[in-house]
Order: C-alpha cells, then sequence, then structure tokens
C-alpha cells in the first residue's frame, strides 16, 4: 500500500472505512445507505467528494465513533469516551421504539439484560450478562486492562478485548458496534497506524452466524477462551486476504480516469460515473440518472447517449421494460452495494 502513493491510500482507506461502517451496523440488521456513508467519512478525511450528501445523524454517529476509535487510537480508552460514542449511536435517545439509557451504563430497570432471540412466547435466551449493579466495577476492570502496558500480543487483546466487552454487555443498545470499534481501536495500535485497509466487520459479516455460535458457545463455559481465540483470528486472516478485493477496486477507479483523462465530462457525467465506480446500487436508468443529478429526462438522455458514443457506457443486453446501462469495462468484484 505504502508503494500506491498518498492519494490511492487515501482512497483505499475511506473504502475500508465505508465498509466497516456499512458491515458493523448490517450485523445488527440495520442497512445504511452506503452514498450517505462514504460521503460523511470522506468529508472527516478531507477528501473532495462528487456529489457531497447529507446524512441522517446516526450515520453520522456511527462514522464520528469509527473515526474517533481509529484515528485517536493512542489516546485512553475512559467511561466518559464511551459514554460519548454510545451517545453519538442513539442521537434521539431511543433504539427503535423503545427509550433507552443513552450515555450511561445500563440499569436493568426493566430486567436483566438478556441476548434472546425467536418468537414472543418462544424466545431462546443466548446469553444473560451480569447484573446491572457489577457493569461499574467491572467496567473499571476492563479499562484499567485496556490502557495498559502488558505483554499480551497485540492481536491477542484485540481478541480478548472485543470478548470482555460484549460479556459484560455494559450499554442497554450497541454493544456489538462499540464492541467492534474497540477491536479497530487495538488493531490500529497493533500496527502502529490509524490507516487501515482490511475490514474485521465486513468479515464478521460474512461469517455472522458462526461469530454469534462461537460468542455463545464461548460465553456459556467458564474461562476457557482457546475457541474465540482461533475463530477471531482465523476470521482477521480472512479478512486481510479479502482486502485485496478493496485495493482491485481503488486501482481500478485510479485506472478508470487515467485511462478517460482526455475525454471532455460535464460536472453530472463525473459524478455519476464516480457513482458507478464506487458501487452504485440497482441498474442505471435515464430516469435514476435524472433523479441524482437533478436534471431533466431528456438531459439525462443526452448525457448518456454521449457517454455511449465516447465508448464509455453501454447498453446491459438483458433488455426489458426499461433500458438499463452499465460502464463498458466492467467493474471487479466485491464492491459494498
Amino acid at each position: 500500500m505504502e508503494s500506491l502513493g498518498f492519494d490511492l491510500r487515501k482512497e483505499a482507506f475511506l473504502e475500508t472505512l465505508t465498509i466497516d461502517v456499512i458491515k458493523s451496523t448490517e450485523i445488527e440488521g440495520e442497512f445504511l445507505d452506503p452514498a450517505q456513508v462514504r460521503s460523511s467519512v470522506a468529508r472527516r478525511l478531507g477528501m473532495d467528494y462528487v456529489g457531497v450528501l447529507t446524512s441522517d445523524r446516526n450515520i453520522e454517529g456511527i462514522v464520528d465513533l469509527m473515526m474517533d476509535a481509529t484515528h485517536k487510537f493512542q489516546n485512553p480508552l475512559t467511561s466518559d469516551r464511551l459514554f460519548g460514542w454510545h451517545s453519538a449511536l442513539f442521537p434521539s435517545g431511543r433504539s427503535s421504539l423503545y427509550k433507552i439509557t443513552v450515555g450511561a451504563w445500563r440499569m436493568d430497570t426493566s430486567g436483566p439484560m438478556q441476548v434472546v432471540s425467536g418468537p414472543m412466547g418462544k424466545e431462546k435466551i443466548h446469553y444473560q450478562a451480569p447484573d446491572s449493579s457489577a457493569v461499574p466495577s467491572e467496567m473499571d476492570r476492563f479499562l484499567a486492562w485496556f490502557n495498559s502496558e502488558d505483554e499480551m500480543e497485540p492481536v491477542i487483546k484485540a481478541a480478548v478485548g472485543h470478548l470482555w466487552f460484549v460479556t459484560i454487555h455494559p450499554f442497554d443498545d450497541g454493544n456489538g458496534r462499540i464492541a467492534r470499534a474497540l477491536t479497530d481501536m487495538l488493531l490500529a495500535r497493533s500496527d502502529n497506524s490509524s490507516q487501515r485497509f482490511y475490514s474485521m466487520s465486513a468479515q464478521i459479516r460474512k461469517e455472522r452466524k458462526g461469530y454469534y455460535d462461537v460468542l455463545e458457545h464461548t460465553q456459556r463455559g467458564g474461562l476457557e477462551i482457546t475457541r474465540w481465540l482461533i475463530w477471531f483470528l482465523d476470521c482477521l486472516h480472512d479478512a486481510l486476504v479479502d482486502s485485496d478485493s478493496i485495493l482491485t477496486k481503488v486501482l481500478y477507479k485510479a485506472q478508470f480516469w487515467r485511462d478517460h483523462a482526455a475525454i471532455l465530462l460535464n460536472d453530472r457525467q463525473r459524478m455519476m460515473l464516480n457513482k458507478m465506480l464506487d458501487g452504485f446500487e440497482g441498474k442505471l436508468t435515464t430516469s435514476k440518472w435524472a433523479k441524482i443529478s437533478k436534471c431533466s429526462q431528456d438531459t439525462a438522455l443526452r448525457d448518456i447517449q454521449d457517454l455511449i458514443y465516447k465508448q464509455i457506457l453501454v447498453k446491459e443486453p438483458s433488455g426489458g421494460r426499461s433500458t438499463n446501462y452499465e460502464l463498458k469495462q466492467k467493474m471487479p468484484a466485491g464492491n459494498i452495494g
């Protein structure tokens, strides 16, 4: 990555952070708009991003969390910092329809904290967290260990830290997302760099069932965590291998613009091509072009026909009710759409 130069490294880091945010929330069953996430991350990285979007508050919150964890990885982890992260995740003070305690340890006012699945009346309890009265002292121990300079191998510490935090389950909601941010923070300390080009969250999303299975098995056991450590290291290995797809996409985008540097394009065309290169969701039609670029359908059609003439876009061969368009040069696999 260091041989690629500053601009391409920054583009790869943008791609990694965008995937991190999207996939970490998908693990919890929440789906964010990739374009809003990318725009939010790009703003914080100080990058020029064509077609900047206004992001929802929940997107801004988790992007702030991830940026703070990875950019300030050397700063001590404190309860106040965790409370800030939690408040950023739940700016309305609610998780879905339910009011929760935000920016403070859970109180268990409606009963013990349990991880459950299944329909009402037939719930399966996967895990019951320690009583809320124990959370402050447990978190004091956790924070002292997290900030200590012990001799534990840093990657192993990331695995232990993830497990320890989700086992305490200190918040009413958001524990998984914060645990994965802490994992990224410890891995950044391991690399001694805020820039990462692999995504543990994306890999955990792919292996979601195994993730929950090994957590449940470990949390129901005693202090034996070898199975969890092996699973975590295998997952990290797979994430590192998969980073090749991120690099391939970044290099493709850079090569695309080098190949077309001499071609005259208007701002709408540049914006829409960048969206396609970043992983455009769904099929591109004239109506979608018009809506996104805020122009008439006639203008959109002229833009598209011009790109076909310049051999950048082609009509999709599938046909159908509406005509769809795609890049003439195929995108590499591994986009986030």
